[in-house]
């Protein structure tokens, strides 16, 4: 009897959505904020150019304010919940795409909304990618837990330019040109080298 194939987490502009989670205004103190809004607006961009989907939530507006400008999600009308989980909020744009296989994850913060987020879809079946440099926490032991704990439980860790080329596929693609006009200049610093040099116990 055949092995069973393992997911190879293969990710394709007609079966991907894109997930924005909670890059609000009174979350600019999380570390590195301004370099996760910006990898994760290279995201959209790009989505935005491939004809992928994307979700902007937002946690309880009122009191954590709006979606910061640098995102550039003008166009996206943002979900507001309460929830530390996406997937209740934005049930019915899921139910809608049967075609739907994997997630890309964006959004603060890792060991909340985020991981939450993760479980939730992976429980449904679906693939989940996270963009590691797209994501953060206040605590950076926080995050490196909950990136590890994802990892654990299914969900595939990738930075925004692997995804990205990924989703492209070939040079020859119509919009090759502008998406490398993106991706030319390297992702922002997040802090995550540390995390991945040395025996990190984590991450074996």
């Amino acid at each position: 009897m055949a092995a069973v194939k393992p997911s190879l987490g293969r990710v394709l502009p007609g079966s991907s959505i894109l997930f924005l989670c909670d890059m609000q205004e009174k979350f600019r103190h999380v570390a590195y904020f301004p370099q996760i809004v910006s990898v994760a607006a290279r995201m959209l961009k790009v989505a935005r150019l491939l004809g992928v989907p994307a979700v902007l939530t937002e946690q309880y507006p009122a009191g954590l304010g709006p979606t910061v400008p640098e995102l550039g999600a003008e166009g996206l009308r943002p979900v507001a919940k309460t929830c530390f989980s996406m997937v209740p909020a934005v049930l019915q744009e899921l139910d809608s795409r049967p075609q739907l296989r994997s997630v890309l994850l964006c959004g603060i913060e890792t060991q909340a909304c985020i991981l939450n987020t993760t479980l939730d879809l992976l429980d449904r079946g679906l693939q989940v990618h996270v963009v590691v440099d797209a994501c953060s926490s206040r605590s950076q032991v926080d995050r490196l837990v909950a990136l590890a704990r994802m990892r654990q439980s299914g969900a595939f860790l990738s930075t925004s330019e692997g995804l990205i080329l990924q989703l492209v596929r070939d040079a020859a693609h119509p919009q090759f040109k502008e998406i490398q006009k993106i991706i030319k200049e390297p992702a922002p610093d997040s802090g995550l080298l540390s995390f991945f040099q040395g025996q990190n116990p984590l991450f074996r």
